[in-house]
């Protein structure tokens, strides 16, 4: 299933310098092996604001909320979750 989900990071603004870092790199990371692996198959970052869109290939609501509740930055995230279908006029067969 595909899913479109938007994400905003919102840190504390008194978290601590080294924290943050430590988290973005922690983030880096598993989106890029998420990817690697076919799960995040799309990352854009919005101009102008800490967030990002993304489309995720899971298997099922579940396995997305298990996805989005391991990464590192979760508990400072705003996400909007749509689900996608493939569209009847689309001329991309590998989508769904």
């Amino acid at each position: 299933m595909l899913f479109h989900v938007e994400m905003t990071v919102n840190l504390p603004l008194d978290m601590d310098a080294e924290r943050a870092a430590r988290l973005k790199a922690d983030e880096k990371a598993m989106s890029q092996k998420l990817q690697e692996e076919g799960v995040w198959r799309h990352l854009w970052r919005i101009a102008g604001r800490y967030a990002n869109i993304s489309i995720f290939d899971v298997e099922s609501p579940s396995h997305l909320h298990d996805v989005l509740s391991q990464l590192p930055l979760f508990p400072y995230m705003q996400l909007e979750v749509r689900a996608l279908c493939r569209h009847a006029s689309s001329v991309r067969d590998g989508d769904r």
